[in-house]
């Protein structure tokens, strides 16, 4: 069994506390586990969850056994933009729900790496599972980070709480504003009788989305550039819907089916196409981004014949 010296310099800390900054590489969540399950011992005496250590104090311990997942892995088709031991990231497809839960099938993007990543996922949470850090509306696409271990799940999500990422997205909306770029900082809130909605206005989170008008097709449409500095439920249909431009194809939000169109969507026109972070384990920059699918291509590629 490993033993570890506690460090001199330590004064009455919890177990827990003291090994997660030992062994970084586990989270204090992790320790916890393995105190509760009763793999921490000092002199031969088992360690509680409230106990402390001092300096040195020689600790013998292990780690608990990651559990498999409950999910089966599913054989999907995904696109990898990017992968390393540590994280993986995706260029989601239209469609494609992230994570499982009530009325989802077994086609969730989970299910497919878990399928992808079998025998390289150390387990989050306890857990042999991939580590969802954010999500993508199921009609939108591009790019998706993904977890394979705890200590990359704890580091993109600091990232992504710290607001220390930069995302741009890419839309087509209804309409062209009559600004070439703007600023919309207006908080969201879910919507009082429509729940499935968000809606701005008082009382809700901050949100701030930066946007830029890339090109505009007469009247009819734009596209734009969205740069998020929140991450809020729907963020950029809200705030665009708030300017008079609904994202085309977006139902939700007020869209309506135009005949002037050359062609109509037939989703939500948005697709998460730029992102740049820290290398959770590394901290080396680095810098994704995400093709347009064929069906925003084909879009844009109509637009520019009008």
């Amino acid at each position: 069994m490993p033993e570890f010296t506690v460090p001199p310099d330590v004064r009455r800390a919890r177990a827990d506390k003291v090994l997660a900054q030992a062994f970084p590489e586990q989270s204090r969540v992790a320790w916890q586990r393995a105190i509760e399950a009763g793999l921490v011992s000092r002199a031969g005496k088992t360690l509680g969850k409230s106990d402390e250590l001092n300096g040195g104090d020689l600790v013998e311990f292990s780690l608990p056994e990651t559990k498999p997942c409950e999910l089966k892995p599913v054989d999907l088709p995904i696109e990898v933009i990017y992968e390393d031991e540590h994280m993986i990231a995706l260029n989601k497809a239209a469609g494609m729900i992230v994570h499982p839960g009530a009325g989802t099938g077994d086609d969730t993007v989970v299910h497919a790496l878990l399928a992808h990543c079998a025998g390289g996922l150390s387990g989050v949470g306890g857990v042999e599972r991939p580590g969802i850090v954010h999500r993508l509306d199921k009609e939108t696409t591009g790019v998706l980070l993904v977890a394979k271990t705890d200590a990359a799940h704890r580091g993109l999500a600091e990232q992504f709480a710290g607001r220390q990422l930069r995302k741009e997205y890419l839309a087509l909306v209804s309409g062209v504003p009559s600004l070439l770029s703007g600023v919309i900082d207006r908080a969201i809130s879910r919507h009082p009788t429509h729940r499935h909605r968000m809606t701005v206005g008082e009382g809700g989170r901050p949100s701030r989305t930066d946007w830029t008008v890339l090109e505009s097709y007469g009247k009819l449409a734009a596209l734009v550039r969205c740069h998020i500095h929140t991450g809020r439920t729907h963020q950029i249909r809200v705030h665009m819907k708030s300017t008079g431009h609904p994202l085309l194809g977006d139902v939700v939000y007020g869209w309506k089916q135009d005949p002037r169109l050359p062609r109509q969507p037939e989703r939500v026109m948005l697709h998460a196409e730029h992102i740049a972070f820290l290398h959770p384990i590394t901290g080396r920059p680095i810098d994704l981004r995400a093709p347009l699918p064929a069906d925003f291509k084909a879009m844009v590629d109509a637009l520019r014949k009008v």
